[in-house]
């Protein structure tokens, strides 16, 4: 898999990318992750990306032309299977819009910024608006590294142990259950006993048991899906 992720502030993604389990993905080949300055694209001499709204306002709105220049520069070279576009009022990004990303071939992600981006960039080049909460940060570097992270885990032998990801919380609607390691008793607090039984359809089923009580107290919304 390859994510282009396009950022007028590339230097931000650049750490997310380069420890444990991402690192680990690209130098398996398995995951290339590319970081492009928007500013490279731009005809200005100053590399301005922005400018000022029609109709007047505050903040500056990310201009359609470096947008352009650089999304067919990358069309000219490889097809692109999606471009998600991190924006406050897209679509909440979820593990079942994870799960379905992780098996596409080539990704660009768009990084808002400002007051977002000129309208027709969202109507003629975007497939997806993705949205990570409701709320609003200082950009969408931070956002597009959770997305390509969530994506990336999932690509098969990316993990360690590739059932890891298929345990995961949401990944059926649950979260996940209580864990415990070493030591089995500390400071009087005690493993629960199945999990030290050995008995694996026990252990499965308190598992399940656990998952399904910890999301009806905690998230009891995942039920209803």
């Amino acid at each position: 898999m390859r994510i282009d992720i396009i950022s007028c502030l590339p230097k931000l993604l650049h750490s997310p990318f380069e420890h444990s389990i991402m690192k680990r993905a690209q130098e398996k080949g398995l995951a290339e992750v590319v970081i492009h300055d928007l500013r490279d694209y731009s005809a200005d001499k100053h590399q301005r990306i922005d400018d000022y709204q029609f109709g007047g306002g505050a903040g500056m709105v990310m201009s359609i032309e470096p947008i352009d220049r650089c999304i067919s520069s990358l069309q000219s070279q490889r097809k692109y299977d999606a471009i998600l576009y991190m924006t406050p009022d897209g679509v909440p990004f979820d593990q079942t819009k994870a799960n379905s990303f992780s098996l596409l071939e080539n990704i660009i992600i768009l990084c808002g910024h400002y007051k977002g981006v000129d309208e027709r960039v969202r109507e003629h080049f975007i497939t997806h608006e993705i949205s990570i909460g409701d709320y609003v940060i200082s950009g969408g570097e931070l956002a597009a590294s959770v997305v390509a992270d969530a994506i990336i885990r999932l690509i098969p032998n990316v993990l360690n142990d590739e059932t890891s990801a298929l345990t995961d919380s949401f990944q059926d609607n649950l979260l996940a259950p209580p864990v415990y390691t070493r030591p089995s008793e500390y400071k009087g607090w005690k493993v629960p006993e199945v999990l030290l039984s050995g008995h694996q359809q026990k252990i499965d089923e308190w598992r399940e048991e656990m998952a399904l009580k910890r999301t009806e107290k905690r998230r009891s919304d995942l039920l209803n899906r």
